[in-house]
């Protein structure tokens, strides 16, 4: 009974200071994709996935999941780190579900997240995989420790993801051509021998 308690203590401490590190932690490049959904299936249940980036590195997911006996809804925060750029990512994330059991009734409870992506080259894909353990609130089992696999399809694309985007000035040369075009035109004085 005290050994559940400290499991259950820890496991809660763990998931308040990920999701805190959501915010602290340093930004890498990271993502191909604004908004993607698709299908996800693990731990004996399946269902549909949204991902939608709300910051930079950050996204929001919906899953809306069902299983032989439950219906359940999680709302999850997620920060996107790249590995090797940005069409291969991990990610740990935290969030909270409610849903409904046939025999149990309503329940809800706590989510933390690590998986990882992987945005299918030349495609509009992304495939991932995650561990997604869970605290139970009003249900049978107070812990479950599920791992899932999501195909995505890739409703929105990031701006300016090429391969070579950020290198050799990217950005910065289109705003030295604005700026220079802007000069140009505030010079002309609109006079007859003016060129």
């Amino acid at each position: 009974m005290m050994f559940s308690h400290f499991l259950r203590r820890s496991f809660l401490g763990a998931t308040l200071g990920l999701g805190c590190g959501l915010v602290a932690a340093p930004a890498a490049q990271a993502q191909k994709y604004r908004t993607a959904a698709g299908l996800r299936v693990g731990g004996g249940q399946y269902g549909i996935t949204v991902q939608q980036k709300i910051l930079d590195k950050t996204t929001l997911e919906g899953l809306g999941l069902v299983s032989s006996r439950e219906v359940s809804a999680t709302l999850l925060a997620e920060r996107h780190f790249g590995i090797l750029g940005p069409s291969l990512n991990y990610y740990f994330g935290a969030g909270g579900h409610v849903g409904n059991h046939k025999d149990n009734g309503a329940f809800g409870g706590i989510d933390a997240l690590a998986g990882i992506e992987y945005k299918v080259a030349l495609t509009p894909f992304v495939l991932s995989v995650d561990f997604k353990p869970t605290v139970e609130f009003g249900a049978e089992d107070w812990t479950r420790f599920p791992t899932a696999v999501s195909v995505r399809y890739i409703l929105v694309k990031e701006k300016n993801t090429g391969i070579f985007n950020g290198m050799f000035g990217g950005d910065k040369d289109k705003d030295k051509k604005k700026k220079s075009k802007s000069k140009s035109k505030s010079k002309s004085g609109g006079g007859l021998f003016d060129f």
